[in-house]
């Protein structure tokens, strides 16, 4: 339908490390807050699933360039080696308790971290301006030529 609109250059994200998320450490990582690693499992299935699917289509729809974009493994090496990229914290948001609050529940009533440079995720499942602009900073170095 997209490609009948008359996009030709297309870019797909994949699925992010989902289980790493502060919400899901949360809700399903035990007291330890730890990934789940099912819900990674699962992303890393549909990702490689994705990849060829978006690779067939740019082979069957004329002049079409649809890019599989991985952010699963960036984003991961964001929160394993948070230090790398100047971070501190990646197990939790800077939004309220950082744990589960996301979009309306962080607000000027339930408070945020003095210093949201210091964090991968702003609230529990989107990552900061900052953290952003590392992934986007990677991403456009390895795809941009893709769509060229």
């Amino acid at each position: 339908e997209l490609y009948k609109l008359g996009p030709r250059r297309i870019g797909v994200f994949g699925i992010p490390p989902i289980g790493c998320l502060p919400a899901q450490r949360s809700l399903a990582g035990g007291s330890g807050r730890m990934c789940v690693e099912e819900y990674n499992k699962a992303a890393i299935l549909v990702n490689s699933k994705l990849s060829p699917t978006l690779d067939s289509l740019t082979a069957t729809l004329p002049q079409s360039r649809i890019v599989y974009i991985d952010i699963y493994n960036p984003l991961l090496n964001l929160i394993q080696y948070p230090q790398n990229y100047g971070f501190e914290v990646s197990d939790r948001g800077c939004c309220g308790t950082g744990n589960v609050e996301v979009v309306i529940l962080c607000n000027r009533y339930s408070g945020t971290c003095g210093d949201d440079s210091k964090y991968v995720f702003w609230d529990s499942y989107h990552p900061t301006e900052k953290a952003y602009k590392v992934l986007v900073d990677q991403v456009l170095l390895k795809y941009l030529d893709k769509f060229v």
